[in-house]
């Protein structure tokens, strides 16, 4: 039995623990919160170098790449570090390609139409092949990333600005310690102010991006809208239906009733494989999700 286990900065609350068969073999999936502490988050990862088949690096990113060019967060970067002898991977080079795929197909096959829709991406920098996505699919794209990282209340409308702002902030951003960026902890558990930026989750029909920066604001009325996201619980998806959600999209699979983050996912191909992260290319990154059966989750709540 392989065993793979994400080591995430996360809420300990959203642990879960699962066994799939992955092309003939048993896989242990697990997913450890560390409830924002860092110094847990490195010691753990340290115990289990060596122990597991693969590590995942969980609610924290390393790299974002937009627009042809990389920004590395210097809080993310050691953590990559640590394990000596384990793989470990955040999940980027494999949720570059795939949620980009999945938005495309979902679209093609009509089993949730997406073209021409106005769409809100919560944070684009970590999510910049899904909101390439939809501009291929000639959707209106908002981005809301000064709102939901940085605390500032503007949005971005158009590409062009957002490339702009990217190249102003982005780097600065960067060198903030990542709890300034992103909600950690038990800050995963709650929503901020349900009405502060409810107008432009109303504005839209789809709201994609991380579900914890969805979560952050989320309004209570979110009828009719479809939400493309990644990593959702058993409550938080009673949470979305409870608020009108018409639908629900998550890039990575249903395992045992929750779906993980694209850094789980990624590990159990590593680990499959038997490769180096940076042995597998795009290709065989989707062709080996597609053979292990790992499909997007869609459910229709009305």
């Amino acid at each position: 039995m392989k065993r793979i286990v994400s080591v995430s900065l996360g809420s300990s609350t959203r642990n879960h623990q699962v066994k799939i068969e992955v092309l003939g073999e048993t896989f242990l999936i697990e997913r450890l919160g560390m409830d924002g502490d860092f110094a847990k988050l490195r010691q753990t990862i340290a115990e289990l170098d060596g122990k597991v088949d693969a590590l995942g690096l969980g609610g924290i990113t390393m790299t974002m790449p937009v627009a042809g060019r990389t920004y590395t967060i210097r809080s993310a970067s050691p953590l990559m570090k640590i394990a000596k002898q384990t793989p470990i991977v955040d999940g980027t080079e494999l949720r570059t390609v795939l949620e980009r795929q999945v938005i495309l197909d979902l679209d093609r096959s009509g089993s949730v139409p997406m073209e021409g829709k106005k769409v809100l991406v919560v944070t684009a920098v970590d999510r910049y092949s899904m909101a390439q996505a939809f501009r291929e699919l000639d959707c209106e794209v908002l981005f809301g990333d000064l709102i939901f990282a940085l605390g500032v209340p503007k949005i971005i409308r158009g590409f062009n600005t957002f490339h702009s702002v990217v190249r102003i902030f982005a780097p600065l951003a960067c060198l903030l310690p990542f709890s300034m960026l992103y909600p950690t902890g038990t800050k995963e558990e709650k929503v901020e102010d349900a009405e502060r930026y409810s107008k432009y989750y109303h504005e839209v029909d789809i709201i994609a991006g991380d579900f914890n920066y969805i979560h952050r604001y989320m309004p209570n009325d979110l009828k009719g809208k479809i939400i493309v996201t990644n990593t959702v619980t058993g409550d938080n998806i009673e949470e979305l239906r409870s608020r009108g959600v018409k639908t629900l999209v998550t890039t990575t699979p249903n395992l045992g009733g929750r779906s993980f983050g694209t850094n789980v996912i990624q590990a159990t191909i590593v680990a499959a494989l038997g490769k180096k992260p940076t042995e597998i290319s795009d290709v065989e990154y989707l062709s080996t999700a597609k053979s292990i059966g790992f499909l997007p989750r869609v459910e229709h709540f009305a």
